[in-house]
């Protein structure tokens, strides 16, 4: 009888249960199937673009080293076509990179200031990292050692020259280079000072200070 009675009870419940779960499906199911479907959706979207981020990514790096290779072979035009391609149509940071590179291609062409423009534009652009801005400011820095002035280079440089910035011992270097051009020992030698005395210098940057520290005490050109 007892058995019965548990019987009874289950088959009750698992009917309450059935109810239950109805009048649930009835109220709710267009939400829960809405919901289920955006789940799926979201997952096949996950799983989409990943696969298309790595596949832009790989592309792009293809088509830039392959930019690289034409550059090494010396085919500058066609180098320098397939980096305008990548800058327009690549993906990540390769555009960017394609522009630095265009730009040095430019520069060793003999046209400085087309590059100095160039990089001059890469390190005003906002959304870039700093320290690819920096990169191209100092680049754009070492080109003006060349055909622009002191206080060009300077301000392309000198804010770059600071203690906590990476890429001090290039600025100091540019600086020291670009007052060594146009005769100022003095300040030359303020430059040079300051990456041989910095213990974090380059050993081979360190050299060249020291270099033209020695040149510029023999001279005798330091006041």
């Amino acid at each position: 009888m007892a058995n019965q009675d548990d019987s009874f009870i289950r088959e009750v419940n698992e009917e309450l249960r059935s109810e239950q779960v109805k009048a649930v499906w009835t109220r709710f199911g267009s939400i829960i199937l809405g919901i289920a479907v955006l789940i799926v959706l979201g997952t096949i979207g996950k799983v989409v673009y990943e696969y298309w981020h790595e596949t832009s990514a790989s592309q792009s790096g293809d088509q830039f080293l392959a930019a690289l290779t034409l550059s090494k072979e010396d085919k500058a035009d066609e180098a320098l076509a397939a980096l305008a391609t990548l800058e327009k149509d690549g993906y990540g940071a390769y555009p960017v990179l394609a522009k630095m590179r265009a730009a040095t291609l430019t520069a060793q062409k003999g046209d400085a200031p087309a590059a100095i423009q160039a990089f001059s534009e890469i390190s005003k652009d906002a959304s870039l990292p700093q320290a690819m801005r920096d990169a191209a400011r100092l680049r754009a820095a070492y080109l003006l050692v060349d055909t622009g002035t002191y206080d060009q280079v300077s301000a392309e440089a000198e804010q770059l020259a600071v203690p906590a910035n990476g890429m001090r011992h290039s600025a100091r270097e540019v600086l020291g280079l670009a007052a060594y051009k146009a005769g100022d020992m003095a300040k030359a030698k303020t430059w040079f000072q300051q990456i041989v005395e910095d213990n974090e210098t380059p050993r081979n940057l360190a050299n060249r200070a020291q270099m033209l520290l020695d040149v510029i005490t023999a001279s005798g050109k330091t006041s």
